[in-house]
């Protein structure tokens, strides 16, 4: 990432961590279509009534990896091997006690949590039901974020998309095993991704270990390291608390949703996916970003990061310019994958056409902060966060409150927050430059 067109080599570097995010996604889409058009909409808004509160428990555990990734990148950069192994040891140990502590106390607390954010009763039951089975799952879906997180940081995005194509195609067999053969509904659907996640990590990490170098690990390297643990925690825990903020917002948006009823909440639910997806390309961006960030910032290559900020930003405008009529034209095909019934196919239609405005600046978002993240900016994840958390707390009471705009105050939220967000990360992006031209001098 040090050397060569860095447009080049953003692109190189996110094809396959694109596709690989996008088979990760095809995991959530797979239970929602599977479930939406053999169980029906009810299941289906069972499932999108967990996801916020599963996004949180997942977020806590992810950002520490995220946090250890980046500093490796950054050792990786200074050709620092002995420090780069003792990164990846203890952001290891610590990936492995922190999930299983979120995830028994996510397990109990699911119920009061559903009851909380006003979960409909008729799809209560299926609700928890598919929220406990995902808590058993966060240690598995923390491995394989560990493993390719650790890889993408040494430069390999192949890897881990290997392992993450046959995982979900055998989570896509077991989906229509569980649901379709046993008639076991939400809960197979969970079950069935719950296994699929634990081949993907297993998987990823032991290749790693036994084909990559940084991977060969000594006694020596598998010692305790408190001044690396440290870094990697306090990287890692802004992070953590920024992902964490944005999953409370959503599970403050997601209580507005709720008061609607279930048709609304299956609307929801499939737009949602359908956004989950319009993420990944930028999501793999900002994680390409962050990696070629943090590889020239550790060899003091400041010019180079400018670059890789302009050229992030052009490639995500083009995106966003390619999805924008997509989603205007094609949006009842496009929400008809998942559900039969016409009420909500007509709503998560119209909902489409209105978050898709605001698509390029959810692009923005991730560019700015892929690229401070890289940079050890740790102070922008708590304030995004904290951005994410007043917006959407207040904007979509206040745009729903608006008799003229009524539940569609609930999608247009969702792109005034996205802009919102963009605008604080330019900002503080702003204010971060002066450093790198001081650190380049």
């Amino acid at each position: 990432m040090t050397e060569g067109n860095p447009i080049s080599l953003l692109i190189r570097f996110s094809i396959p961590m694109l596709i690989g995010n996008l088979f990760q996604q095809v995991y959530n889409l797979v239970d929602s279509v599977i479930v939406g058009q053999v169980v029906g909409a009810d299941a289906l808004a069972a499932i999108g009534a967990t996801s916020s509160v599963t996004f949180l428990f997942f977020a806590l555990c992810n950002g520490i990896g995220s946090g250890g990734g980046i500093i490796t990148s950054q050792l990786f950069g200074r050709n620092d091997e002995k420090a780069v192994k003792s990164c990846i040891v203890n952001t290891g140990y610590v990936m492995l006690v922190f999930p299983l502590v979120v995830g028994i106390v996510a397990f109990f607390l699911s119920v009061p949590i559903l009851q909380l954010l006003d979960t409909p009763p008729e799809i209560m039951k299926d609700a928890v039901a598919y929220m406990r089975i995902m808590c058993v799952g966060i240690l598995f879906v923390s491995l394989y974020n560990y493993a390719s997180s650790m890889l993408r940081a040494l430069g390999d995005s192949k890897t881990p998309l290997f392992f993450l194509i046959f995982s979900c195609l055998l989570n896509t067999a077991l989906d229509l095993l569980f649901v379709c053969v046993f008639n076991m509904s939400v809960s197979g659907a969970g079950v069935a991704t719950v296994i699929s996640q634990l081949v993907s990590g297993i998987s990823c990490l032991a290749y790693a270990m036994i084909k990559n170098p940084y991977f060969k690990l000594t006694k020596e390297d598998m010692k305790y390291n408190a001044c690396i643990t440290s870094k990697v925690l306090k990287l890692g825990i802004p992070l953590s608390l920024q992902f964490s903020l944005i999953a409370i917002s959503c599970m403050a948006l997601q209580k507005v949703v709720n008061s609607f009823g279930k048709v609304t909440v299956a609307a929801f639910t499939a737009t949602s996916r359908i956004e989950q997806i319009i993420h990944q390309p930028y999501q793999t961006l900002g994680a390409a970003l962050s990696t070629f960030t943090g590889q020239n910032y550790g060899a003091n290559k400041m010019d180079r990061v400018k670059e890789g900020y302009g050229k992030g930003l052009l490639l995500m405008v083009i995106f966003s310019l390619l999805m924008l009529p997509v989603m205007q034209l094609f949006g009842e095909d496009i929400i008809r994958i998942f559900v039969k019934e016409d009420d909500v196919i007509v709503m998560g239609a119209k909902a489409l056409r209105i978050t898709s405005i605001f698509y390029a600046m959810l692009g923005l978002i991730y560019v700015v902060r892929g690229v401070l993240n890289g940079l050890g900016d740790s102070i922008f994840a708590l304030l995004n966060g904290i951005v994410e958390v007043f917006g959407r707390f207040i904007v979509p009471v206040m745009m729903v409150g608006i008799a003229s705009i009524g539940l569609w105050g609930i999608w247009w939220s969702v792109g005034i927050v996205w802009s919102l967000s963009g605008i604080t990360a330019v900002m503080r992006y702003v204010q971060f430059k002066g450093r790198l031209t001081r650190k380049g001098n």
